[in-house]
């Protein structure tokens, strides 16, 4: 069977004159609204100079932001709101004033969105709206330059560990209120819930949650995906090759980073295009009752750059699912100029979301060369044929 059929659109750029975006505009998260099948809502990852945040002898810092955009057609145009960045942040470089944050099971722990936050995925999981962050405790420098996440991490903060020193990436699940999102009241439209994970043991991304709990080994449990970049941390991942994508069940969500979760490796890299990174886009996406389809992405190498496809999982009554479908063919990647041009030479097509409206169209916002926002459509059964033709068991 023949590769679904696609489109492309240009969105939108970093916008000239705004402190926090007017250098990088991308990797958006959507989520469509509840009330309206023709409105989607939209946080997109935004970065500029940040001279307030520079540190001495430091270069100047490139905090990412988080901004709100709405369409009220379905994603055709958009509304973004450049006047004022919509996640909090508290921006502490002080080690005898961290940034500290209470999670909601009361426990205070340093706030790995204090001043850095990435890669938005916007999902519900049992009828209540969260959203994970990759956060750094604090800003990059110009990381097209010169990527190196230490390079503006100020003096004095040894005693609060590793991850925050080398400015580890630390997933963060915050319950998102659309309703002060949509009314732009973003002091009121995050409350942190926890940390996913142990920065510590490592430096952890594309982090998303299965939207209900699954029946893993004779129990209902929450079940979250995530791409350790040292997966052999983990005493599961001893002789595990990075990239490679790990699955977790617990009871609740303090159990992903307490030790109490139950982990399996859950998909090494397997093809060519996977070889340089390899893990979940976005927040799994029930088919029909038992199978699902995720949406992940693979990164060949600097010249190949990202390529997004998906994989068809099934529900055992056992154990963590099974991979039933996996494509070896590239399905989508950045080919147009806007795509391909910009400071960064990497091939890349990134995407955080999709939205599925009532007309059968998928649409899917993601990054465009690192720097722009684009949107990816297909239609919906099209491509859940073409998964299912790939279906080996």
């Amino acid at each position: 069977m023949n590769k679904p059929s696609f489109t492309k659109r240009f969105l939108f750029g970093p916008k000239a004159g705004c402190a926090w975006g007017d250098k990088m505009v991308l990797n958006p998260a959507m989520i469509g609204d509840p009330k309206d099948p023709d409105t989607i809502h939209m946080l997109f990852r935004a970065t500029g100079p940040w001279p307030e945040a520079r540190q001495p002898g430091r270069p100047m810092p490139y905090p990412i932001f988080l901004g709100y955009a709405v369409s009220h057609d379905r994603g055709a145009t958009w509304d973004c709101d450049f006047s004022r960045y919509a996640k909090p942040m508290q921006f502490k470089f002080d080690p005898n004033d961290p940034p500290i944050i209470q999670d909601a099971f009361g426990r205070k722990v340093f706030d790995y969105t204090n001043a850095n936050v990435e890669d938005p995925r916007l999902f519900y999981f049992e009828g209540e709206l969260y959203s994970t962050m990759a956060g750094r405790p604090f800003p990059p420098g110009p990381y097209w330059e010169h990527d190196d996440p230490h390079q503006c991490v100020p003096d004095g903060f040894e005693a609060f560990g590793k991850s925050v020193t080398e400015n580890y990436t630390g997933t963060q699940l915050y319950k998102v209120n659309l309703d002060a999102l949509k009314a732009h009241d973003y002091d009121h439209a995050f409350q942190f819930i926890v940390q996913l994970h142990d920065p510590e043991i490592s430096d952890d991304r594309d982090v998303v949650l299965f939207p209900r709990r699954l029946e893993i080994n004779g129990k209902k449990k929450i079940v979250c995906i995530h791409r350790p970049k040292w997966p052999w941390n983990y005493e599961i991942g001893k002789n595990c090759p990075a990239p490679s994508i790990f699955m977790a069940a617990a009871d609740s969500f303090e159990d992903f980073s307490n030790g109490k979760a139950e982990r399996v490796v859950f998909a090494e890299r397997k093809y060519k295009w996977e070889e340089n990174r390899v893990g979940a886009s976005w927040a799994p996406l029930e088919i029909e009752p038992g199978l699902w389809m995720l949406p992940y992405h693979g990164k060949q190498d600097d010249v190949v750059g990202y390529t997004q496809s998906f994989m068809l999982l099934k529900e055992n009554g056992k154990g963590f699912p099974d991979i039933v479908a996996r494509p070896e063919e590239r399905l989508f990647y950045a080919e147009e100029p806007w795509e391909l041009e910009g400071d960064f030479t990497i091939p890349c097509l990134f995407t955080c979301s999709g939205v599925l409206t009532d007309d059968g169209i998928l649409h899917m916002g993601y990054g465009a060369a690192d720097a722009k926002v684009g949107m990816l459509e297909v239609k919906y059964q099209d491509l859940i044929d073409y998964l299912k033709s790939q279906m080996t068991a």
